[in-house]
């Protein structure tokens, strides 16, 4: 049994006999809160329609880019992500610790590579407006870029660089807070699929799976995509939530002589060097509900875009293809706290940005369900900004 996270220790209920709590979703987001609030003694008990860790959080890059993602339009999000991400070296070494596994966090920063002087026309939009929100960017000479990746295309006419923006291998995290989750006592429960939220007097009582009920004082939501298909939720209360489709694929480069090191993102792409040599390539963005197929047309663009930032994959061998459903809303932001239906918790609607917000995700519902407090960084994400005004139109 590992100790309890030290930003509820100060809790009554911190002690063994909290609440008895029912996870929907077993990706980053419901393995993190399960983690958190099994080590501080709640009974928890997690469900899947899978295999734990093998949907949107299997599918992912890994990248922690708060600074270089943020665009016009997302100021709103931008505490939220840079509150996870100064939480990730810590979160990291605690769960290393916690399930023995590692993450592999990485901190050799992240570039927006313009190819030509298009490129660099928006890239250098995008780092004054970064630089206006004050997040720590840089501009790079195509000089200094080439130096730091030497193997980038010749032309290359600049970058945006974060030293801040770092990656972790998501498909480590999810395993490794798998791992956390059990160690800490909980129960994860692999391809039993929750059909139904049980609702009685407007109360969250526990979830319906194939003819069990499981009872549980509190239900935290966190399905990803499949949150909004859950029987048992009235429209008013039904997270909006989407799949949005994403393929990538995985290259193989030689891992003593890498062709890259940074983060990259190209004019239509991003490249994530593994330490272990694979070169992950990503991602399409697609509203075609939940097609998981390949296509022709995604591999293309996402191998072109990668071969005209980086020419040397040319030679490189394709280890895997996969398409992924990110958990999209009306504002590409997530859905956090609580309900109008006491005891039903939302973590969902991350989009793409799943692992960076796993830490304060799991650390602000974590304290929800324990002490009643939401954290003031999470209080923009209710889903009560999705509602229709009194005496709108239907």
């Amino acid at each position: 049994m590992v100790s309890a996270p030290s930003f509820h220790s100060d809790s009554a209920l911190s002690a063994s006999g909290g609440p008895t709590v029912a996870v929907i979703g077993a990706g980053v987001i419901g393995l993190s809160i399960a983690w958190r609030l099994a080590a501080a003694g709640c009974r928890v008990e997690v469900f899947d329609r899978g295999a734990a860790g093998r949907g949107a959080s299997h599918a992912a890059g890994g990248m922690l880019a708060a600074c270089v993602e943020t665009e016009p339009g997302e100021e709103s999000l931008l505490p939220l992500t840079r509150a996870s991400q100064d939480l990730w070296p810590a979160f990291a070494a605690e769960l290393e610790a916690a399930s023995g596994m590692a993450v592999d966090l990485r901190g050799e920063g992240t570039m927006v590579i313009a190819l030509n002087a298009d490129d660099a026309a928006k890239v250098r939009f995008l780092h004054d407006f970064q630089t206006k929100l004050g997040l720590p960017v840089e501009w790079l000479s195509g000089a200094e870029v080439r130096r730091r990746e030497p193997y980038l295309q010749p032309g290359v006419a600049g970058a945006l660089f974060c030293a801040g923006d770092h990656q972790v291998d998501n498909r480590k995290v999810a395993a490794a807070l798998h791992a956390a989750a059990l160690r800490a006592g909980a129960v994860v429960h692999e391809y039993a699929e929750v059909s139904r939220i049980e609702i009685r007097g407007g109360r969250a009582v526990g979830v319906q799976v194939g003819e069990r009920l499981f009872e549980a004082d509190q239900v935290v939501l966190a399905a990803g995509a499949w949150s909004g298909w859950i029987d048992g939720l009235s429209p008013a209360v039904r997270p909006p939530v989407r799949p949005v489709k994403g393929q990538m694929l995985c290259l193989r480069m030689d891992a003593r002589l890498p062709l890259l090191r940074h983060v990259v993102w190209t004019p239509g792409t991003y490249l994530i060097p593994r330490l272990d040599g694979r070169l992950l390539v990503g991602a399409t963005t697609e509203e075609r509900g939940f097609d998981d197929r390949l296509t022709a047309g995604g591999q293309f663009a996402l191998l072109e875009g990668a071969w005209r930032a980086l020419p040397g994959i040319a030679e490189l061998p394709i280890e895997e293809a996969w398409a992924g459903f990110r958990p999209g809303t009306r504002d590409d932001a997530p859905i956090l706290g609580l309900s109008e239906v006491e005891g039903l918790v939302y973590a969902t609607g991350h989009h793409r940005n799943g692992i960076l917000l796993t830490p304060v995700t799991a650390d602000s519902l974590a304290r929800l369900i324990l002490t009643g407090e939401a954290d003031p960084v999470i209080r923009p994400f209710a889903l009560d900004r999705f509602a229709q005004p009194k005496g709108a139109a239907a």
